[in-house]
């Protein structure tokens, strides 16, 4: 999450007024690398898997692989710690919009994150592309509206066939098909239907692939006998008895890991509900703060 969305201030100080509470921080932990599921399930009697959704989703099209075309978790994962200041990795090396024409596939929050980040960085012309109407976008309408603002360009009902390369083999633009709205999918949007003979170029110097992501695979997970589904997400019903308790009754989970790809203060909600989950499976009943109207005024 961009700075200019989340300040990374905030979250710093959420952590200090966490830790006064007792709450311990192990940062820089990768759970299979660092420490096992297995221990710390025998140094704890619940565990509550927010690993959230890291796999980039990919378009499928020629060129994809070729310098210049980014997925857009990496852009910004590396743009967020080059405002913080923090060192940079090999797996996240720093990448600079400035003085670029961007285009960005997709047309969800992640998309205008990339876009607005563009834009700071610097990018002479940045362009969203999406292949179905405004209307249709999956993103929050504000998000678009400061986009807007800001200076992004939008391109609606466009798809993209195949990244253009140039004799060096660099990103030189993208080729695009314009289309037209059909019948409604199974969730209620319309399909995007090609129209023929309406291939375009778009340029660019420089393409970011932002079309989601899926859950990244934690066969460390499976092992101790939690459920996924056919996407990969965890199974942690939360309609049951005990809500977001997976198919190990001492492993909990929320968040994207669950439902696919959403917003923080959704997560943030399920965290909490889990937590409600993980009292009522140690047969304690959770205690509410009661706050008076009068005390907060």
């Amino acid at each position: 999450i961009p700075a200019f969305k989340l300040d990374k201030r905030i979250l710093a100080r959420r952590r200090e007024i966490f830790s006064a509470m007792g709450i311990e921080f192990r940062l820089n932990t990768e759970v299979g690398r660092d420490v096992t599921l297995e221990q710390l399930l025998a140094d704890f009697d619940a565990v509550f898997i927010g690993a959230g959704t890291y796999t980039s989703m990919q378009a499928g099209i020629e060129n994809e692989q070729a310098p210049g075309v980014y997925d857009a978790l990496p852009f910004l994962i590396a743009n967020t710690k080059q405002v913080m200041g923090l060192a940079h990795s090999d797996d996240y090396p720093y990448i600079s919009m400035e003085g670029k024409q961007v285009v960005v596939l997709g047309g969800g929050d992640t998309a205008m994150d990339c876009v607005r980040t563009s834009i700071r960085q610097g990018a002479t012309r940045v362009t969203c592309a999406y292949r179905r109407d405004e209307a249709n976008m999956p993103g929050s309408k504000k998000e678009v509206k400061n986009a807007r603002e800001e200076g992004v360009e939008f391109e609606f009902n466009v798809q993209p066939l195949s990244i253009a390369i140039d004799d060096q083999g660099k990103v030189c633009g993208i080729h695009m098909l314009r289309t037209a709205l059909g019948e409604p999918d199974a969730a209620g949007r319309r399909r995007p239907k090609p129209i023929p003979g309406s291939e375009f170029l778009m340029p660019a110097d420089a393409v970011v692939i932002a079309f989601g992501f899926t859950p990244h695979p934690m066969p460390w997970l499976e092992a101790q006998g939690v459920k996924l589904d056919r996407a990969g997400r965890i199974i942690a019903r939360v309609d049951s008895a005990i809500p977001y308790q997976t198919t190990n009754p001492r492993i909990f989970a929320g968040g994207d890991a669950v439902r696919g790809a959403d917003l923080v203060v959704t997560a943030i909600a399920e965290g909490r509900h889990a937590a409600d989950g993980m009292m009522r499976y140690f047969g304690v009943e959770a205690q509410r703060p009661r706050i008076r109207l009068e005390e907060i005024a």
